[in-house]
């Protein structure tokens, strides 16, 4: 569809990215590093200048990151209902880890059923556990224990499995199998040890599976290989790193300049 107003809007971009698809798209750019102020009337998008005052409509947004205040935006995003990248009602029902969560072990095969405890609940287990809160998808806000634990915050439990940590990634019909490393039972794609693997099958199609219901541009699917040969989904990140990899890098950036041209 041809653009109206020549203008676009990344929002959570980096300097490095922002180059690349400057150098590749004519038209003008609105840049924020943080979340800007917008505007939606008579479903035109309008965004905050990156420098001066004022409002300026714009055709398509791309934005990429994850911020402790971007929920109402990407709502805004939402009603909008204009060209995003990604689609903003998907990010909108993913962004929430817990509700996400809930939506991905409806659709997964390799889902296990989670406890839930309110905040400022005890909760005392036989087995080794583990809980997460939060919704930053980035390895923090994880607890183990074993025995009476008080949870400071609403959180997921889950038991502890001993295996591999993987990630599938899949940017469009790109993927990729990530081994998660990590010095103790937190495991995460930054260790320098971190780095590509053959893709499993079953994991790749249950990603695709979860893409597809969720009407998600990307998506970076945490899994836990058992020791016994079981497979458990743990979660959904529906902005997974894209600068830790440069072959993930080119391919975003080739997707996103492709989408915006």
């Amino acid at each position: 569809m041809k653009q109206k107003y020549n203008r676009i809007a990344l929002v959570g971009i980096e300097q490095e990215e922002y180059d690349s698809i400057k150098a590749q798209y004519s038209g003008h750019i609105i840049w924020h590093q943080s979340i800007p102020k917008i505007v939606v009337k008579d479903t035109v998008l309008y965004m905050e200048k990156s420098n001066g005052i004022g409002m300026l409509p714009v055709d398509k947004v791309v934005y990429y990151g994850i911020y402790d205040n971007d929920f109402d935006f990407i709502a805004g995003l939402a009603i909008w209902n204009g060209d995003c990248y990604p689609k903003a009602s998907a990010m909108l029902d993913c962004r929430f880890k817990i509700p996400c969560l809930v939506k991905a072990l409806s659709l997964s095969r390799f889902s296990a059923p989670r406890g839930f405890i309110s905040a400022g609940t005890s909760v005392n287990t036989t087995g080794d556990t583990i809980a997460k809160w939060g919704n930053w998808h980035c390895g923090e806000n994880k607890h183990r224990f074993t025995g009476e634990w008080e949870s400071e915050f609403t959180a997921t439990i889950e038991p502890y499995y001993e295996g591999e940590a993987v990630r599938i990634m899949m940017i469009g019909d790109t993927y990729w199998q990530i081994k998660l490393e990590g010095d103790d039972w937190l495991k995460s794609i930054h260790p320098d040890s971190a780095g590509f693997m053959p893709v499993d099958d079953d994991l790749l199609a249950d990603t695709l599976h979860i893409k597809e219901a969720l009407k998600m541009d990307m998506i970076g699917n945490d899994y836990i290989l058992a020791k016994d040969g079981s497979k458990y989904l743990l979660e959904v990140n529906h902005i997974p790193n894209i600068t830790r990899f440069e072959e993930v890098r080119q391919v975003y950036l080739s997707t996103v300049i492709e989408w915006i041209n």
